[in-house]
């Protein structure tokens, strides 16, 4: 059974920065993309950025290059999301999400993910 656990989020100034964890149990980490998407009150769950099973390879939504910076811990099992220059744009519940299929890329998961954890907070403030 697939677990995620989403923490790091937090109320931030404009400008600021916050580092979110994923961490993931009940199977081979290593073998499985992992991403991060978004959802802002009223609004769709939109991919924000993705890691390759391989971490060779790293994908980010337009709105969060060159700002935001994913990255994995394979001996933690865990996945980050370093979030710098946040603005109110930013605001939003942020979820951790991977694959039921190992080995499959970040691409294939961009529309959705399989499982999910249970979110975590980030506030920007104007």
């Amino acid at each position: 059974q697939v677990q995620l656990v989403e923490s790091g989020g937090g109320l931030v100034q404009t400008g600021g920065s916050l580092r979110l964890s994923c961490a993931a149990s009940g199977r081979t980490f290593s073998n499985y993309a992992m991403g991060w998407f978004r959802q802002a009150p009223g609004k769709e769950r939109l991919f924000v950025a993705g890691i390759s099973w391989s971490g060779s390879n790293t994908y980010y939504a337009d709105s969060v290059k060159g700002r935001f910076a994913v990255s994995r811990d394979n001996a933690k099992s865990t996945v980050f999301l370093q979030m710098n220059s946040l603005t109110p744009e930013d605001t939003a519940v942020y979820f951790c999400t991977t694959t039921r299929t190992p080995f499959l890329s970040v691409i294939s998961m961009m529309s959705t993910g399989d499982y999910w954890g249970q979110g975590t907070q980030v506030t920007v403030s104007s």
